[in-house]
């Protein structure tokens, strides 16, 4: 293996900030990083480097996929919530980007407005990856985008059926499909619309909306979903219940789909609000494989913002 000296700093703060060749370049370097996983190869390219996680949202999966990622590529961890730091007690974001950013290699953060880690980002002087906002989810999409190709090869020309609100999740998709050339396809309640000037530019070939969620599914390679009340919305749980209430991702939605169509989920689900349970437990579902594998597109991506491509 050739390790390539590192270009300007980068980060991932959203899903457009890599080009096609970039993502495309990602989704296969993560193939290699899994197949040596798989057969207990070590890949240890960041080797004394370390990765500082800031959690200012709770998290599972984002939590033990870069954890376990870093350490499984020779890198040291250090886990930081507005608990036990001082982002607890209002120390301004830009300072604590100042000095973490002198002392470990990579930054991950989840939080709630992307502004914040924008802020962060503009201040730091590694590359930060954005693990959460209220308006983006880009290592999700990477880790769904790469579990679709695993098991139905290129996305390229498919359609992606949102069922659900449209939340980072579903803006995250749009960036990808513009990217990746792939259309998707956004049913949500009256009331949980994509908003207008988000997608103004966005062509016809890559989103068309639908009133109807059985509608949106109809002939789509993919259905997905995610739960109808995002962290930082409790406050809404009862209202958004009675609203997606016909949003719920079935068999009957399913069987209107192509007939290889996959079904995934984000995670954590709720059976019998965003999904039946026929459904995320039945043959079309890949959700197990889709999280598990945020881990390897994670260390691939770190692995690209700390040294580059490698060949």
């Amino acid at each position: 293996m050739t390790t390539s000296l590192p270009g300007p700093l980068r980060h991932f703060l959203q899903f457009r900030d890599f080009n096609r060749k970039e993502i495309l370049y990602l989704l296969e370097r993560a193939k290699l990083i899994k197949d040596r996983f798989k057969r207990y190869e070590p890949h240890r390219t960041l080797h004394d480097r370390t990765l500082a996680m800031v959690f200012e949202k709770a998290s599972t999966r984002t939590r033990v996929s870069f954890e376990a990622g870093m350490y499984q590529m020779g890198g040291s961890v250090i886990h930081l919530t507005t608990t036990d730091s001082q982002l607890g007690r209002s120390e301004p974001i830009e300072d604590t980007a100042r000095v973490v950013s002198r002392m470990v290699d990579l930054v991950m953060i989840r939080t709630f407005e992307q502004t914040r880690i924008e802020r962060f980002a503009s201040h730091s002087r590694v590359p930060v990856i954005n693990g959460l906002t209220n308006e983006f989810h880009p290592c999700q999409i990477l880790a769904d985008i790469f579990t679709y190709i695993e098991h139905r090869g290129t996305i390229e020309g498919r359609t992606v059926a949102w069922i659900g609100d449209a939340n980072n999740m579903a803006y995250t998709w749009l960036q990808a499909a513009e990217l990746l050339d792939f259309k998707v396809h956004v049913s949500t309640p009256p009331g949980y619309q994509l908003d207008a000037a988000r997608i103004r530019q966005i062509p016809a070939r890559h989103l068309q909306v639908f009133d109807d969620p059985f509608e949106a599914c109809k002939g789509a390679d993919l259905v997905t979903t995610d739960v109808w009340t995002s962290m930082g919305y409790e406050d809404e749980n009862e209202i958004r219940r009675k609203a997606f209430a016909n949003w719920c991702v079935t068999m009957e939605m399913m069987d209107l789909a192509a007939p290889n169509a996959l079904f995934m989920h984000c995670l954590p689900a709720h059976r019998g609000e965003e999904v039946a349970a026929d459904v995320i437990d039945g043959p079309q579902s890949v959700v197990w494989d889709e999280a598990e594998n945020r881990l390897h597109v994670q260390k691939a991506l770190m692995e690209f913002l700390v040294l580059g491509p490698q060949t």
